[in-house]
């Protein structure tokens, strides 16, 4: 397709969400959750042609040079479109953020004014490989009153317009615009900047991917953009922390998942409890294949097993089964290296003082601070938002994972019996 054919295409698209947007800024939360329920049956009757859209992708897989992991993230089977489907159904069950009262007063003047929380309006959504989130994107929207406009990567382009086929199937089916999910049918590299520059309909654009994705989405972005860059996430052993619960949270936080943005990519270790500590959890590490990065204080435990960490391994995300190790003098220390090194996104302590528990709390300026958890934790499903749209370092106009509330603004509405201003 031609530039201009494309530059047109989306424009239409453009036009018909903010119609449909309007259309939907009007239902009540029981049309909204009907049509839920519609999206999420139109999925599980759609699954021969989900699975054989993901075939094709699957197949194509190799021509991409995705990794093992990547394929996996790739892939679809019945039983994951059954979770997709049983995912769209318990969003339709969380309370609706549309039309809640956040506050409300009395001018003297007899004035009554609503701070009332509304829809945002047309979000779009930018994002690779992963086709489950077509469906957590477009339920997420929806739910919350937004019309959505979906980019997707070429990885999983067959799998993408399959679901959002039946998205937008089951929400016509329930009596709603099938426009209030669109997903752009093409790869093409100027559909990015297509989208980001299409202020005129996009009240927001989210992007979901590699920092190279987030990059060109922001220099090309004229409405505002809701991101993270980098998830390089800590945790901090401190001197008081029981050894046995914190190999357990390092564990799962670096080798649960190691390619997603809330795994653990340094560990900071008190020196009072480092030669203590660090050799029953490298123990566990390397036994699970990690590649273990530390500096000289951790070398000097731990010998050969560990490679000397550079400056680059600091702001280094992985996303594999390799971790930087640091011994650090204090929690101010430890407070210290996160904010030179780290990306705001999620960071814990494991301590059993409280006090100090509460330092790092209130010192930590990311989106999610944890104390004795896992940093795994931070995820829009595990904080009962039934999914995300993805996880925000900003500190405006939304922070850390982002479910129905995130998806809202507010407007206020003033009553009066005549006023004027004097």
């Amino acid at each position: 397709m031609s530039k201009e054919g494309l530059a047109k295409q989306i424009d239409e698209m453009g036009s018909r969400a903010r119609l449909a947007a309007r259309l939907l800024a009007l239902c009540s939360t029981g049309q909204k959750n009907a049509a839920l329920q519609a999206m999420a049956d139109a999925i599980e009757s759609a699954e021969p042609s989900i699975l054989a859209a993901n075939t094709k992708d699957l197949e194509a897989a190799p021509g991409y040079g995705l990794n093992e992991s990547a394929v996996d993230r790739l892939r679809l089977t019945p039983d994951r479109i059954r979770t997709m489907a049983k995912g769209v159904r318990e969003v339709a069950d969380l309370p609706d953020p549309v039309g809640e009262v956040i506050r409300a007063w009395t001018r003297p003047n007899g004035l009554k004014i609503t701070k009332l929380r509304v829809p945002i309006g047309v979000v779009g959504i930018i994002y690779e490989s992963r086709p489950n989130v077509t469906a957590d994107a477009a339920v997420l929207c929806l739910k919350s009153g937004n019309a959505c406009i979906l980019r997707g990567g070429k990885e999983s382009i067959h799998s993408n317009l399959a679901i959002a086929a039946a998205l937008s199937t089951g929400a016509e089916n329930a009596g709603l615009s099938p426009d209030v999910i669109q997903l752009v049918p093409f790869t093409d590299r100027d559909g990015v900047r297509l989208l980001a520059q299409m202020d005129r309909y996009l009240d927001v654009i989210v992007p979901r991917g590699g920092h190279a994705l987030i990059e060109a989405v922001v220099e090309h972005a004229r409405m505002p953009v809701i991101k993270h860059y980098h998830g390089v996430c800590h945790v901090f052993v401190d001197s008081t922390a029981d050894p046995a619960m914190a190999e357990q949270i390092v564990l799962n936080a670096k080798c649960q998942r190691p390619g997603v943005c809330n795994a653990m990519e340094t560990l900071l270790v008190h020196r009072d409890i480092a030669e203590r500590f660090l050799p029953l959890v490298a123990a566990s590490l390397l036994a699970k294949g990690v590649e273990l990065r530390g500096d000289a204080r951790t070398r000097e435990v731990l010998g050969g097993d560990v490679r000397p960490a550079t400056d680059e391994d600091w702001t280094a995300e992985y996303l594999e089964l390799i971790l930087s190790i640091r011994v650090v003098d204090s929690l101010e220390q430890a407070v210290d290296h996160i904010e030179n090194y780290g990306s705001h996104h999620t960071d814990s302590i494991v301590t059993s003082d409280t006090v100090e528990a509460r330092k790092f709390l209130a010192a930590v300026d990311s989106a999610t601070v944890l104390w004795n958890a896992s940093t795994r934790f931070s995820d829009g499903g595990e904080f009962g938002f039934g999914a995300e749209i993805g996880i925000s370092t900003d500190k405006l106009h939304a922070r850390g994972p982002m479910g129905l509330e995130e998806l809202t603004t507010y407007k206020y509405l003033v009553e009066g019996t005549g006023q004027v201003r004097g």
